[in-house]
């Protein structure tokens, strides 16, 4: 999608309402409030940290968007402006979310380093990471992070956290009504090293991808194909290059994902 069609849909405000965030500080550091929980199972213990929107819940329950860290990088709930890799713009992302009326769930990667969707050698659907996925949607859908609507989840994520947002559309079929993916391409894709499969699921949710023309860890190539195959399926996809920009969250992700899930009710 070309900018100025994506920035003026970003501009448009709907569902707008007031979070808990809170900026202070001279490098105006954004705190949202958030909880802590363990998912744990015969293999695992790991956290989940999630944050809620301030205001009556609907009743539906909150859209909630999961939120998957890149590598070695927690998402945190509370950064400020000299952070790497675009760090401060993830907590911008987590405030417009939940101004817009999304829960936020963001689940810690094993040991905090990346997820296990690409790994060589790793069958995704019998790691940890699957059990752990399954697991948490299993809390959610019981209610332990507050009453979330399981009808309207959405996922987005940067780098590693990118490629696990992929993973949702294959190896959680009709779980999730749209991804962001950022900084990333498919699901088993390695950094320049990148083949997409010509087959891809039917329901495969619509597709935003964000990227770094000047990106060196995941070459900006290697989105291109994926978006042509989702395009090719008649999958509702677009993407949005920054010129400028490398390996990072890019300045208008919280704009432009937090429109594109809005637009997918």
């Amino acid at each position: 999608m070309k900018f100025a069609l994506l920035m003026l849909i970003a501009a448009l405000s709907v569902n707008a309402q007031a979070s808990n965030c809170e900026t202070s500080g001279i490098l105006d550091r954004i705190t949202c409030p958030s909880q802590t929980l363990e998912i744990s199972g015969p293999h695992l213990t790991r956290e989940v940290r999630y944050a809620i929107p301030k205001g009556k819940t609907p009743r539906g329950g909150w859209p909630t968007v999961v939120l998957y860290q890149g590598s070695f990088f927690d998402v945190e709930f509370s950064r400020q402006k000299l952070m790497p890799f675009g760090g401060y713009n993830e907590i911008r992302l987590i405030q417009s979310l939940l101004d817009s009326g999304f829960a936020v769930v963001a689940p810690r990667a094993i040991a905090g380093v990346a997820w296990m969707t690409n790994l060589i050698g790793v069958d995704y659907e019998t790691s940890e990471d699957f059990y752990f996925i399954t697991e948490m949607l299993s809390e959610m859908k019981k209610g332990r992070f507050g009453k979330l609507n399981m009808m309207r989840l959405y996922a987005t994520g940067i780098s590693s956290g990118g490629y696990h947002s992929s993973r949702m559309a294959v190896s959680f079929p009709g779980v999730f009504k749209a991804l962001a993916v950022e900084s990333a391409s498919f699901a088993d894709c390695k950094g320049p090293v990148c083949l997409v499969p010509t087959a891809i699921p039917e329901n495969h949710p619509p597709t935003l991808f964000l990227h770094g023309e000047l990106d060196t860890v995941v070459p900006v190539g290697t989105m291109y194909p994926y978006f042509d195959t989702l395009k090719a399926h008649g999958i509702e996809t677009e993407f949005f290059v920054d010129p400028t920009a490398r390996h990072q969250w890019l300045e208008q992700a919280p704009e432009l994902i937090t429109q594109w899930f809005l637009n997918h009710p």
